[in-house]
């Protein structure tokens, strides 16, 4: 990748590249849309990597180009947010210039370390995955730029915090923590959010190729263009709920609270947001236990709760099918023919023989990829039919 990286670079910048970097994609193991709300998530980064080969270039411009995708040219004299920016490359990359801005202080000169820089990049992690290809490109340009002008001092997880405000403030998407924080610490690791400054990390040793696993993402076939307000609802119900009780965040308001109050909470924000709360509680719960199910190597926990997980996205999350394009049915058909080959409830409706692995939902939902935990010797015959089925390379195993 190194010599693909400096060709590509000097051709469009004629020097070669001061240096390389890389930042991998995500996947979320469990924990589906809890960070926002100070909750609990086990995800792992994956072999899916964005590259970058960077210099320094004595001016005031940023420029980024990234193969396959428009060039970014930025001055860091302006680096605020742009509403006719967002959801673009651009706006990343201006947001990611900006949080590193704010992040430093001057040094001993007065000056401000941040200065022009030409970036060059190549993605294997694909847009639209569901592997958080937004999040490994943040966390790719914030390892450039901590590589280039601040000495590596900025850890992963500031990395990871300003990765997400140049998503939030700058792209436009009001994401939480998890894909950036996964992408930037890496391997597999039990996050806790109750402290939104400074989120918990924990490394978990487990490899589930030896504990006789495959991880696959599955694609559905469907694009998340579009669905950014989809995706908002959530955490906009969620926080709805416990504004109710003067709280910002649902982790602030104990369960109890909230299912005591049902009646209350459905007369003045509807089912959905009561529903999506309870999807919360257990979420997170279901996450915690499965940090330590793989920490005890009990992986027949860890599916059951995978497939928990999976249940509550559909019937109490509701982030399969989109409000806004009700006839998009892409990702429901695609999980239940995952179900289906994996010897659960059958598309008919019909018993199955008994599910043999896990199907949930992996990151935002309503498109993208879901998560199967595959047994490995059912892995070619899962992918064989899953690709029948949703057409080929649809399957991708993953590694950790």
């Amino acid at each position: 990748m190194k010599i693909r990286l400096t060709e590509a670079f000097c051709k469009e910048f004629g020097k070669a590249p001061e240096g390389f970097a890389s930042a991998p994609g995500r996947v979320e193991l469990l924990g589906n849309h809890t960070d926002h709300q100070g909750g609990k998530v086990l995800a792992a980064s994956v072999g899916m990597k964005a590259y970058a080969a960077y210099a320094k270039n004595d001016t005031d411009t940023v420029t980024v180009i990234s193969e396959g995708h428009s060039t970014s040219r930025i001055e860091i004299r302006d680096l605020m947010p742009d509403v006719a920016e967002f959801n673009s490359t651009t706006a990343i990359v201006r947001g990611v210039l900006r949080g590193f801005f704010d992040h430093n202080q001057k040094d001993e000169s007065g000056e401000h370390p941040l200065s022009g820089l030409d970036v060059y990049i190549v993605s294997e992690v694909l847009t639209g995955s569901g592997l958080s290809s937004s999040a490994a490109f943040e966390v790719l340009l914030g390892r450039v730029i901590n590589d280039a002008f601040f000495e590596n001092t900025v850890s992963p997880m500031e990395i990871a915090k300003i990765g997400q405000f140049a998503e939030n403030r700058f792209f436009g998407k009001p994401c939480g923590l998890m894909d950036q924080a996964a992408s930037s610490i890496g391997d597999v690791v039990y996050f806790d959010f109750q402290n939104a400054k400074d989120p918990s990390a924990e490394h978990i040793g487990f490899d589930f190729k030896e504990a006789g696993y495959a991880l696959c993402a599955v694609a559905c076939g469907a694009g998340h263009a579009d669905l950014t307000a989809d995706y908002a609802s959530i955490p906009k119900d969620m926080c709805s709920v416990a504004g109710l009780f003067g709280k910002r965040t649902l982790q602030e308001v104990p369960e109890e609270e909230v299912r005591a109050h049902e009646e209350i909470v459905i007369a003045k924000l509807g089912e959905r947001p009561y529903l999506r709360a309870l999807h919360y509680y257990g979420e997170t719960r279901r996450a915690e236990e499965a940090a330590k199910a793989l920490e005890q190597n009990d992986m027949k926990t860890f599916l059951e709760l995978a497939n928990e997980s999976g249940k509550s996205s559909r019937t109490l999350l509701a982030n399969i099918i989109p409000a806004s394009k009700p006839e998009e049915n892409k990702l429901d058909l695609a999980m239940r023919n995952a179900v289906e080959v994996l010897g659960g409830k059958k598309l008919d409706g019909s018993p199955g023989t008994g599910m043999r692995g896990a199907v949930r939902m992996n990151g935002g939902g309503f498109s993208g990829t879901f998560l199967a935990v595959v047994p490995l010797e059912e892995l070619a015959q899962f992918r064989t039919e899953i690709e029948a089925r949703l057409g080929a390379g649809s399957c991708n195993v993953l590694n950790i």
